[in-house]
């Protein structure tokens, strides 16, 4: 127990002399769906100011990973502090708690320890699993937290101005691809999701909370209001490399349906359709970042900064069509790595990078650790607390990403996937092994060299198999796969 407060002591320092030093420190923790780390504080074009000033205050973790490229075994392994082989979850359709009726969460286990906790907008997966959200965990309902991103139509009074975006072949649900519309950021979820956490912060400013807000974007479609769109010249959005990494396992890949729609009813994107929707994509990025811009500001409005934890996470990156992909499912670069930066109240190496690894399931002790609180046992990640008061230490040499194939196998006859690809990032490279689902038998692998193939273009593990760095790549996987063990017996 003297550790947690130790360890705390060092990045918080003293806080306003009119807060008593024995009351807790809340955490706003703020999730976005489908974000790469495609941040201007990240070094991209992408417009986002509000995020860029809470990297300013806070550290900026350049390499965190996801454990699951998708959205529900990726939330509900950050929300248990499990990897999706201990919850044995790796599709969007089964609830965490089917198969793990009595696993506390991370705001239960705030929730259990005194503070009032709520949930705004999209935390827990929602849609296709029977159970909605996890009201066990919130002091109260959760907020527009169970919806189809699908169904995210423009609310607004009178007759809607139209739609200037291209026709790109398919709808996403009820709604077009791609819409840009002249209207108020409330007339989509985003919007009304800001705006009741901004209410939300208004109740229980004077109690100690554990807020969750959960931002809808910049999964698709790609409908932010108009003015988002006018942030970009789509001229002059960032190249990309379209081809498949060479000497690539084909498991390696997927069919893109989500974006493409499912196969053999799959659209072939024009070169304009693929701009129009990577232009959408940036200004659903900012469209976000403008509404947690808003839940930041009455933060400071109420004056809590002082006295709160604040995270900002993504779910999973995104692909938006290098390697030939659309949308998430892989364990490429472009999908296990997510932005993170955590902000402490007065914290004295605010403003700094850090290029530690770090991994999702790592925020759940990590959070417990910063506000004093204990941690519930059988973590399996680690608390990144040292990180935040020296970025130059490490507490992991290797971050762990998988994905099962097919991608969305609960869809399909079988309902079991055929094969998972266990992937290891290490500082120096990431290492994959696609392992047959029932035997572990060996199915393909690839490794990138990210010293000089930082945008993993060429596959070079039959080039590099006596590489130190692929040996101690192959060492750390098997440390946390074995390869004895089939991905069914786990």
């Amino acid at each position: 127990m003297l550790r947690h407060f130790f360890v705390a002591a060092l990045i918080l320092t003293t806080i306003s002399p009119t807060v008593s030093s024995a009351e807790k420190t809340n955490v706003l923790f703020i999730v976005a769906d489908d974000l790469r780390a495609e941040l201007g504080c990240y070094g991209s074009l992408a417009k986002t100011p509000n995020l860029d000033a809470l990297a300013a205050r806070g550290i900026r973790f350049e390499h965190a990973y996801c454990q699951q490229a998708v959205c529900n075994p990726s939330r509900s392994s950050f929300l248990t502090g499990k990897r999706p082989d201990s919850l044995h979850l790796w599709s969007n359709g089964t609830h965490f708690r089917e198969k793990n009726p009595d696993v506390t969460t991370l705001p239960q286990w705030f929730k259990e320890c005194g503070y009032e906790t709520r949930c705004v907008g999209k935390i827990f997966h929602n849609w296709h699993t029977k159970e909605k959200g996890d009201r066990r965990s919130w002091s109260a309902d959760e907020f527009l937290h169970y919806a189809n991103h699908g169904d995210d139509k423009p609310e607004a009074k009178g007759e809607l101005p139209p739609n200037l975006a291209l026709d790109v072949g398919r709808d996403y649900g009820n709604v077009p691809m791609c819409e840009r519309r002249d209207v108020t950021d409330e007339a989509y979820y985003d919007g009304r999701v800001a705006a009741e956490a901004v209410k939300v912060l208004g109740a229980v400013k004077d109690k100690p909370f554990f807020l969750a807000v959960g931002f809808w974007k910049p999964h698709a479609p790609f409908n932010a209001p108009k003015k988002y769109w006018d942030f970009y010249d789509p001229k002059k959005l960032p190249p990309f490399d379209p081809a498949r990494p060479k000497a690539a396992p084909d498991l390696a890949f997927h069919d893109s349906r989500e974006i493409l729609g499912i196969p053999p009813k799959q659209i072939k994107p024009t070169s304009a359709q693929v701009t129009e929707m990577r232009h959408g994509y940036f200004a659903n990025i900012s469209y976000m970042d403008a509404q947690v811009g808003k839940v930041l500001k009455a933060l400071d409005d109420h004056k809590l900064t002082d006295r709160t934890v604040i995270v900002f996470v993504s779910d999973h990156g995104y692909h938006i069509g290098e390697h030939g992909l659309w949308a998430k499912t892989s364990c490429f670069e472009f999908d296990a790595r997510v932005p993170l930066i955590v902000a402490a109240p007065k914290m004295h190496t605010a403003g700094k990078a850090t290029p530690a690894l770090g991994e999702l399931v790592d925020l759940f002790p990590t959070l417990t650790e910063l506000c004093g609180q204990k941690t519930p046992t059988g973590m399996d990640g680690v608390s990144l607390a040292p990180v935040l008061s020296d970025p130059t230490k490490s507490v992991k040499s290797a971050a762990f990403t998988q994905h099962p194939r097919p991608a969305y196998f609960d869809r399909t006859e079988r309902g079991a996937p055929d094969a998972m690809g266990y992937s290891v990032r290490t500082a120096a490279a990431r290492y994959t092994e696609w392992r047959d689902w029932s035997t572990g038998k060996l199915l393909g692998a690839e490794y990138y060299d990210h010293s000089r193939d930082s945008n993993e273009l060429t596959n070079q593990f039959d080039q590099a198999k006596d590489s130190e760095t692929l040996k101690a790549a192959r060492q750390a996987l098997h440390g946390q796969f074995p390869p004895d063990t089939p991905p069914a017996k786990r």
